[in-house]
């Protein structure tokens, strides 16, 4: 389908990316507070205190009466989060989700393996979604593009970038760090990456020592590692776990379900880098899987699968009709059913209890896995 010229300008795609992230913003201030006293985005107010307990010898990983939720993520993003901090929340509510939406954009249209008119195309398809994410003001949209930089990086020979982006990503969600796996496809580069990651690992996880000594950052280590174990044990989210069980009943290991997700996506990544095939099906099933196999996926945890949808998608020369059905369903189950152009009798009675958010998203990884395995691929046939 032939772009507009109004869709084909990346002067319109940049502005709209800009004023959707603004307009987010707006909406979550505007609308101020719950019923019980707490901002519309708490995300973000979750975050930037972070900074507040770390710097105060406070553990950051408890509940706090200033905020509803656990802060979850790494020490690091703390010391990150320092200038949001000292930043009033109209200002910094707007640079986060700007920084969630244009990083995203710009490795978007940085990626080689699509051409010019479908880096666009998928940048409008995915922008529903983020606009799910930055009205939730979480960290996504960001991490997204990070995982897309390293690809971005690896292609342009540039090994210590990619790692600072994995670095990046996994001090965020230490499920970022599975972005790494796709040095097995730049044998040349494999070692530098390594060397990359140690650096920007050790930088980034004793850095904090400066605000907190020695002592402090191995309790705040010990904090975390604490708050991670429950949370693991509580949880099932938007994913394969939470699907198996609404519909199936299954509560079996989670552990074990992540571990066989994790063994298919591992060897399907040596096999297809063994056979020197395309890198892209395997970027496009990681971004899937990091979503699906999580279990504190939420709906805005999606704007991360749907790159991976868009990846698998749009390379492809002459998409047969399950194909459009499924990129069809994943972007209306993903992008619309949260919204209120959807009913919300049947996302509150079914598509959210049924984690059929999820159930797209899973056949599309379940798709390319079987293709990456086949002798013949079926994918990215316009690319390489």
């Amino acid at each position: 389908m032939k772009l507009s010229p109004f869709f084909a300008s990346k002067r319109v795609l940049w502005g709209a990316y800009t004023l959707l992230a603004v307009l987010a913003s707006v909406q979550r201030l505007v609308f101020g507070f719950d019923e019980k006293g707490f901002t519309r985005y708490e995300n973000y107010r979750i975050f930037r205190y972070s900074w507040y307990y770390l710097s105060n010898g406070q553990n950051p990983y408890t509940g706090h009466p200033e905020t509803w939720d656990l802060y979850k993520y790494s020490p690091f993003f703390s010391v990150c989060m320092a200038p949001f901090y000292a930043l009033p929340d109209v200002p910094g509510l707007i640079l986060w989700n700007l920084l969630n939406a244009l990083p995203l954009l710009a490795a978007i249209l940085s990626l080689p393996i699509l051409s010019e008119k479908n880096r666009l195309r998928m940048a409008w398809f995915v922008l529903p979604e983020l606009m799910i994410n930055l009205q939730n003001t979480q960290s996504n949209g960001l991490m997204a593009a990070l995982f897309l930089g390293c690809y971005v990086a690896l292609e342009h020979r540039q090994p210590i970038r990619a790692a600072a982006w994995v670095a990046g990503s996994a001090f965020i969600k230490i499920f970022g760090i599975f972005a790494a796996f796709l040095v097995v496809f730049y044998p040349k580069q494999w070692w530098k990456l390594g060397v990359g990651l140690v650096f920007w690992a050790a930088f980034m996880a004793f850095s904090p020592i400066f605000i907190t000594g020695w002592p402090q950052l191995q309790q705040v280590y010990r904090w975390w590692w604490d708050l991670l174990q429950n949370d693991h044990a509580v949880s099932q989210g938007i994913s394969v776990a939470g699907w198996l069980s609404s519909w199936f009943g299954f509560n079996g290991s989670k552990t074990l379900l992540t571990l066989g997700g994790l063994a298919v996506m591992v060897a399907g990544t040596l096999w297809q880098a063994w056979r020197r095939k395309s890198p892209v099906p395997v970027l496009a099933a990681w971004l899937i899987w990091v979503v699906i196999f999580n279990h504190k996926a939420e709906s805005p945890t999606f704007i991360i699968a749907i790159c991976g949808a868009a990846l698998w998608y749009l390379p492809l020369k002459k998409p047969n009709w399950n194909e459009k059905l499924l990129i069809g369903a994943a972007f209306v189950f993903a992008s619309i059913a949260p919204t209120d152009l959807f009913p919300r009798f049947i996302y509150n009675q079914w598509i959210q209890p049924f984690a059929i958010k999820a159930v797209p998203f899973i056949l599309i990884w379940a798709v390319l896995m079987t293709d990456i395995f086949r002798h013949e691929q079926r994918t990215h046939l316009e690319v390489y």
